[in-house]
């Protein structure tokens, strides 16, 4: 059936279309007008809107918007307790937004400029975040890799950064939440030592393979693998004949350890906690 349009409503629709687009190109021809006004409203904002505006977009979780806002702010306001917070909330949003470098020289900034601030208790805590968390949500995407056996420079540097902020605050309102990070840190850590120690032992590289094991007692002790150390230690000195060495780190591991499977022969796979199952995963 073939549709009949009067020529009225004809020129009613080409009217309403160039209305249409009068009105589309009015609007483009004043776009930039009015984004002008907005960059110009920011850099006249005074200090306490500004970082409002900074602190509206991180607890939107708008973290590009926070970041631009925060550096404006520590651009136009080099001194003063807003940007001193302002310094505090752009590491963090820097952190959330997997720009775990800039993050830590933010972190690092602060530390050097105020380093009796009321709140660098938090910049210290910051630090051992960051570093907590480095390539670990990449790595358990991409694979489901167990991290005890990548590069363990950002564990062992998160370990100390935690290890530090309760040196200098044992009371920070941080400390705690520190203290189970080193907890599962000193796990992890440990069991990539132990790895590489086994390694070690399957290569006949003896003197190596007890080192990695008397490392781990010194450094991780109280560990769920302080009896794998033992037993590595042992095993080491064993195949080195060293009677000496092999029967005190046999019977150390007796005494700590008497159901440890070395004892009856037969070296454990995967003992003690398997770090893949990270307790702070979707955590801060």
């Amino acid at each position: 059936m073939t549709r009949h349009y009067s020529p009225t409503r004809s020129l009613l629709l080409i009217l309403l279309m160039a209305f249409m687009l009068a009105g589309s190109g009015c609007a483009r021809l004043h776009m930039p007008k009015l984004f002008g006004h907005t960059e110009a409203k920011t850099e006249t904002l005074p200090v306490e809107q500004l970082y409002a505006l900074g602190h509206q977009s991180l607890e939107n979780g708008n973290m590009g918007a926070a970041q631009t806002t925060y550096k404006r702010l520590i651009s136009r306001f080099p001194y003063g307790p807003y940007t001193e917070q302002a310094q505090l909330d752009l590491a963090y949003a820097q952190y959330k937004d997997g720009k775990f470098d800039d993050a830590t020289s933010t972190v690092d900034r602060f530390i050097r400029t105020y380093p009796t601030h009321r709140h660098v208790d938090y910049a210290y805590y910051m630090r051992g975040l960051i570093d907590f968390n480095r390539d670990r949500q990449l790595l358990a995407r991409i694979a489901r890799l167990d991290r005890s056996q990548r590069d363990q420079g950002s564990p062992r540097q998160s370990f100390n950064d935690f290890a530090e902020l309760l040196r200098r605050f044992p009371n920070s309102r941080y400390a705690p939440d520190a203290r189970q990070r080193m907890v599962f840190l000193r796990e992890e850590l440990a069991k990539h030592e132990i790895g590489v120690g086994l390694f070690y032992l399957s290569r006949k590289a003896y003197v190596a393979a007890a080192n990695r094991g008397q490392y781990v007692i010194v450094n991780f002790p109280q560990s769920s693998y302080d009896g794998d150390a033992l037993a590595l230690m042992a095993e080491s000195y064993t195949r080195l004949g060293d009677t000496k060495l092999a029967d005190d780190a046999k019977r150390v591991l007796q005494q700590n350890h008497p159901d440890h499977p070395w004892l009856s022969g037969h070296w454990p796979r995967g003992r003690g906690i398997i770090s893949s199952l990270n307790p702070f995963a979707g955590g801060q």
